[in-house]
């Protein structure tokens, strides 16, 4: 192996092999390259180079963005630099080994998701009562069960037919599962089937569409939540069909369902997704204690 030459030019190689053999952007090379600088100076503290930098002196600099209070998605994608740069290092023949091969880094924290009150979504079904029984039977099911979107609008007509007070849904891969109906959406069902135009053709769709897809699109039932929002004066920037799939979870666990219930009911494969609703718990009683304890401040 031959000397390998200061690190500055080093990273200058690496980040014009990411240029010209990967077409990075200018913006990636631009980040890579402050990271990079910074690592490099870290180790040059340390007395290192990067021929010489071991496993131990990247978790040092990695604790040291820890200790700076840097999120964990600016730490990740530091080390995802410092990764390249020892790969291509590897590679090329500059060092005979990859201390960054089998280090782990830091995750990046998962958003908690966006919910509503129940009175927000009080308000949001009120208006869909005032816009029809398609709207107010769309919006109670989809609070009522929980559902995602796809799995919604493209409801088969027999699911719902005989009064039933369970819906069987295919939601991803295939896989069925069955929901309960709450009194509410049972009867905003009953209100739509009886007004329900199966026009000249007679569609196999709860929720028939003149397009090409046959029943109600995402997009058109995107809008149309969009819509009442409007109309139950909330900011339409807050609300979706998904935000409302939230509140369905999030309201369950607040009075206390089970948490495997709740992962059943939604359809999760694993019930680390469904465990992201004890978070935004969390965060509520964290506010209310900072909001109403009287030594809060």
């Amino acid at each position: 192996m031959t000397e390998a030459p200061p690190d500055a030019r080093l990273i200058r190689l690496f980040l014009e092999a990411m240029r010209a053999e990967r077409g990075a952007a200018a913006n990636t090379i631009s980040a890579y390259a402050r990271d990079l600088s910074l690592y490099a100076a870290h180790l040059a503290a340390r007395g290192r180079t990067l021929g010489e930098a071991s496993r131990a002196d990247l978790e040092s600099w990695l604790a040291d963005a820890a200790e700076e209070g840097l999120a964990p998605a600016t730490r990740a994608r530091r080390l995802s630099a410092a990764r390249r740069l020892h790969l291509f290092l590897y590679e090329d023949g500059w060092r005979t080994d990859d201390p960054a091969a089998r280090l782990s880094g830091p995750k990046a924290a998962r958003p908690l998701p966006k919910t509503l009150s129940l009175a927000e979504v009080e308000a949001l079904i009120g208006a869909a009562h005032a816009a029809g029984p398609r709207a107010f039977c769309l919006m109670e099911l989809l609070y009522a069960t929980g559902m995602r979107v796809s799995e919604l609008v493209s409801l088969p007509l027999a699911a719902a037919q005989g009064g039933p007070k369970m819906l069987l849904v295919k939601g991803k891969g295939g896989k069925e599962r069955m929901v309960p109906l709450s009194a509410p959406a049972r009867a905003a069902l009953e209100a739509w089937l009886k007004a329900r135009d199966p026009g000249p053709k007679p569609s196999p769709f709860l929720f028939p569409s003149r397009g090409k897809a046959g029943h109600l699109t995402r997009a058109g039932f995107f809008e149309m939540v969009k819509d009442l929002a409007a109309a139950a004066g909330i900011d339409p920037a807050r609300v979706s069909p998904h935000v409302l799939r939230h509140a369905f979870a999030s309201h369950l666990l607040a009075n206390g369902a089970d948490l495997r219930v709740i992962q059943q009911l939604l359809g999760h494969a694993d019930i680390s997704t469904t465990e992201i609703y004890t978070h935004v718990q969390e965060e509520r009683l964290r506010a209310l204690v900072l909001e109403k304890h009287p030594l809060a401040d």
